[in-house]
């Protein structure tokens, strides 16, 4: 017979506090001393104690479900995600909730805001994260011990993670066009509300100090994660750059962002891979039906979602606390048509 769960009346007497003191931390109330707070919430940890959803104080059935919380529903990206979470959690018997904070903040607290009011057993989020952002609301969440498994690192939120090395997937694509002979490599880095942005600016960096490149500034254009962002900053770099100014290589933060940049560069009278090799990443499955083959880093999509979900699971349904896990999924670069050598640097 299994382990029945942690009540309030369990977190209370092991904090040698009310029941009304335990509600009145959960619902963070002021008339808590800070140390009789702090007793409660190391025994909510302790006892891995969560509080009973309205189901269950109401005695109505309710259904099992997650909540899975993207950045960009437009991104396809996204759609192996959601198609592998839902196989997963369906098999747990699982409901999966999606929706989609289009990288706003504001949006994003109102839909954590709203499945918490559904009820969710727990949450696998992708979030919002700049200088700015307020982590309120996640903090929130780990203070009532609520199941969340992190699809991107946060810094400051102690939660279990599934994501790929984006620092060492970007050093490798890099690496391959500084192999190919190419010196004047661009990046066009992705949205400033992504901590992936500032890894894969850390991953150019790296590549570069491991060759005899010195690494500048300039060489990061702020583009953005869309068709149209990858477009527009084409057009930009390579209108109004020529000769020895023009990167013969361009480091894309996703791959919607290369195929708007090939666009781009279609539309300049420029060839890939002749006068520009492009890379991608993520290798969404857009790119089979391309045209040109796309060199890119592949993200294992699905794989990455399944173990994230049966993380959550397993954080919900333990009787025991379970200690955050770093999960970081293997990357691979599938070179493709898009990249040659420099023809400099041909014999």
């Amino acid at each position: 017979m299994g382990q029945k769960r942690t009540t309030i009346s369990d977190v209370a007497r092991e904090a040698g506090v009310s029941k009304a003191t335990v509600s009145a931390v959960l619902n963070d109330k002021g008339t808590v001393r800070e140390s009789t707070r702090d007793r409660v919430l190391e025994v909510m940890e302790r006892l891995n104690y969560r509080p009973s959803s309205l189901a269950q104080r109401t005695g109505q059935p309710r259904t099992r479900s997650i909540g899975l919380l993207i950045k960009e529903a437009y991104n396809p990206f996204y759609s192996e995600i959601i198609a592998s979470a839902r196989e997963r959690a369906d098999r747990g018997g699982y409901t999966l909730l999606v929706a989609s904070s289009e990288g706003d903040y504001d949006s994003e607290r109102r839909i954590f805001e709203l499945l918490r009011a559904k009820d969710v057993d727990g949450l696998l989020v992708n979030p919002v994260f700049d200088a700015d952002t307020d982590l309120s609301p996640l903090f929130e969440l780990k203070r009532r011990n609520f199941p969340l498994v992190l699809l991107e690192e946060i810094r400051g939120v102690r939660a279990s993670l599934v994501d790929a090395d984006h620092v060492d997937a970007t050093r490798n694509a890099a690496k391959h066009l500084i192999d190919l002979g190419h010196t004047r490599i661009a990046h066009f880095m992705g949205p400033r509300y992504s901590m992936q942005s500032e890894q894969r600016v850390s991953g150019l960096r790296r590549a570069f100090s491991e060759s005899s490149l010195i690494f500048r500034d300039d060489l990061v254009v702020p583009t953005g994660a869309r068709l149209e962002d990858g477009y527009r900053s084409g057009k930009e770099v390579f209108g109004q750059r020529s000769g020895e100014n023009r990167p013969t290589a361009v480091v894309c933060f996703n791959d919607l962002v290369a195929i708007g940049l090939t666009h781009a560069l279609r539309e300049l009278g420029l060839t890939v891979p002749g006068d520009v090799s492009v890379v991608g990443h993520d290798d969404i499955d857009l790119l089979n039906y391309l045209p040109l083959g796309l060199t890119t880093v592949h993200i294992p999509k699905r794989r990455m979602a399944e173990l994230a979900t049966e993380l959550l699971i397993r954080h919900i349904e333990s009787r025991q606390p379970v200690p955050p896990r770093k999960i970081l999924v293997d990357t691979e670069l599938r070179v493709r048509e898009s990249t040659r050598p420099l023809r400099e640097a041909a014999v």
